[in-house]
């Protein structure tokens, strides 16, 4: 079976993306956290996206721009098979992706039985919630960023019961970053 993680970074109030929908915030560029992006985003495996993630995505890894500034990530992201969850979008033409329109909890159910490398969730807070209230994710994989952003949007919305996590390992860096490992609690 495989497994279904997430990697998000949040506000110090909790946001993961501010009131208009922007990420850039969590992106840092210092040598030992590039270090450690590099080293996850070299990892292998399948990136999952919901619509607004995917966009924002395809719009900037594939360009000139994002190669120069970080080339591993870069070839990583544009390499890696991905799976893009949507029922507005019509196609999806970033490399290697595939588009999946209906019933995303059966979908990745389906997919999470099949052979293959495992998957991870990047941004897409639609779906974490929805997956996390299904029981498909196996790790939660956060960074905390130093950083109050006032307004947003919660990782979570929209969840209508609880979700225990068990924290496994934590990590700090020079940047003000936190990354903390959940797993579903027992």
């Amino acid at each position: 079976m495989r497994n279904l993680g997430v990697y998000n970074s949040v506000s110090l109030d909790g946001y993961f993306t501010d009131k208009n929908n922007d990420m850039s915030w969590a992106h840092k560029n210092d040598p030992e956290w590039t270090s450690f992006v590099a080293g996850n985003a070299s990892g292998g495996g399948v990136l999952v996206f919901g619509r607004v993630t995917y966009e924002m995505m395809a719009s900037h890894w594939p360009t000139a721009r994002a190669r120069q500034q970080n080339p591993e990530v870069a070839d990583a992201m544009n390499a890696l098979p991905k799976i893009v969850f949507s029922r507005s979008l019509d196609r999806a033409e970033w490399s290697n992706t595939t588009l999946v329109k209906d019933d995303i909890v059966g979908a990745m159910r389906k997919l999470k039985a099949q052979p293959g490398p495992d998957m991870v969730i990047m941004g897409s807070g639609t779906i974490v919630s929805q997956f996390t209230e299904a029981g498909l994710i196996d790790e939660y994989q956060i960074v905390v960023n130093a950083i109050v952003l006032g307004a947003g949007r919660t990782l979570f919305d929209g969840m209508k019961k609880r979700a225990s996590l068990a924290l496994q390992k934590t990590r700090s860096f020079k940047n003000g970053n936190v990354v903390l490992w959940y797993t579903p609690a027992a």
